[in-house]
């Protein structure tokens, strides 16, 4: 497809989600207490957007992965929380 293809056919969809991102973001900014790891992340690759690199989905996707090779001895919970969390220790 063409560039004007691709935008005709798609920026509508891209532009209600980065609405709804605005959205979180406010919802979360006027809410009490500190932001955790997930909103560092996020964050994180929100800045990934605005670089001129050729792979921003990988880049998006980097920023909320387990940077980590060595496994670890136990999980430390039991559900995903959808990024990356140090753990001290």
């Amino acid at each position: 497809m063409t560039r004007q293809q691709i935008l005709d056919l798609y920026f509508m969809e891209a532009r209600f989600k980065l609405i709804e991102l605005a959205a979180f973001i406010d919802r979360v900014e006027r809410s009490e207490g500190d932001e955790d790891f997930r909103m560092k992340a996020f964050r994180q690759a929100l800045a990934e957007l605005s670089k001129g690199n050729k792979e921003k989905a990988k880049q998006v996707l980097l920023s909320f992965s387990d940077p980590t090779t060595e496994p670890i001895a136990k999980a430390p919970g039991k559900g995903a929380v959808g990024a990356f969390k140090k753990v001290d220790g």
